[in-house]
């Protein structure tokens, strides 16, 4: 059974509502009737009624429950709820109205007040118009500084990581992390691993250095975040600065690091900046027909996911059930 499959069963099992604002898009609908027929969601679609039913012509979204914020009873709750959260950032009530009329404000609004499990956009929406909805009314979760992304890749026929799977992060949110920031990730990293791969995960903190075969302040930042991961979670299987194929592959990881847990087996690889995370993982995608899962957001105080604009209705469903598994452990 491949990460997907996996994913699916257990979204299954234990059944959460995910909401999605992107009603006008046909990629939205299509995934909504993908995930009723498969059973991993119930599904709320923000929108007009008849405009989204128009939308999906002979797709069967029967069950999916829709939301239209201009009629709906919960406007007023939500709009004051808003201007409660915000009014100290200078948004009155009039204009806290004004912004729940925004589908993907009024979706996380949803989640915030217990409407529905998760929400998940992005796919006619920046990652920016995303998270900055999540980070204003749900906050960051307790215990952490700052809201970062990561893509589950499923490599087939690949040797390496996880049979094949991997986390990569940042490579979505964060564009350039301080040190203590990128020990954050890393950590975060290896709990989202734990979670939706349920495996143990083996952390590479990547650079173009492996433990000192080169020196600036770019592999300094990464020596330095390494160090901070390792005392803040002694107990994780983290190790870096390794390059790439140091991480990866077991005869390079034993020649460049030598006595490393890590080295060679690496299967969530942390990136120094957004540059090399998002470059990499878009070339694993395309170059080694990769699936690629996200940007999966972590660190949230409720579940909330991205989607690259380039998605198909078929990458929406998977993260709705992706999702789906975060609200359960949530």
């Amino acid at each position: 059974m491949d990460f997907l499959e996996q994913i699916c069963e257990r979204a299954k099992a234990n059944i959460k509502t995910i909401v999605l604002p992107e009603s006008e898009d046909i990629r939205t609908i299509k995934a909504a009737a993908m995930v009723q027929q498969r059973g991993t969601a119930n599904i709320i679609l923000v929108g007009n009624e008849s405009e989204i039913k128009k939308l999906a012509g002979d797709l069967d979204i029967s069950k999916a429950k829709i939301v239209d914020p201009l009629i709906s009873d919960k406007f007023e709750d939500y709009s004051n709820c808003f201007y409660e959260l915000r009014k100290s950032k200078g948004v009155t009530l009039e204009k806290a109205k004004e912004i729940m009329k925004d589908y993907v404000y009024f979706a996380t609004m949803m989640v915030k007040m217990g409407d529905a499990d998760g929400m998940v956009s992005g796919a006619a929406h920046s990652t920016a118009d995303t998270v900055r909805p999540s980070l204003q009314i749900l906050k960051t979760k307790p215990g952490t500084k700052m809201a970062s992304a990561f893509f589950v890749m499923v490599v087939p026929d690949c040797e390496y990581g996880h049979n094949g799977t991997f986390v990569y992060a940042d490579s979505g949110v964060v564009e350039n992390p301080d040190a203590d920031g990128l020990a954050d990730i890393a950590i975060e990293s290896a709990a989202s691993f734990k979670q939706l791969v349920q495996a143990e995960p083996v952390v590479a903190m990547l650079s173009y250095s492996t433990y000192g075969s080169a020196k600036s302040e770019l592999t300094e930042k990464v020596v330095k975040a390494t160090q901070i991961a390792k005392e803040k979670a002694p107990g994780l299987m983290l190790d870096g600065e390794l390059q790439a194929d140091a991480a990866l592959v077991p005869s390079v990881g034993q020649s460049k690091a030598p006595g490393s847990d890590v080295a060679g087996k690496a299967n969530v690889l942390i990136f120094p900046d957004l540059n090399c995370g998002n470059i990499a993982y878009k070339l694993t995608q395309r170059l080694a027909k990769a699936e690629a899962y996200g940007p999966i957001l972590q660190g949230i105080a409720k579940p909330v996911n991205d989607l690259s604009r380039g998605c198909s209705a078929e990458d929406i469903a998977g993260v709705v059930a992706i999702t789906a598994v975060q609200a359960q452990e949530a």
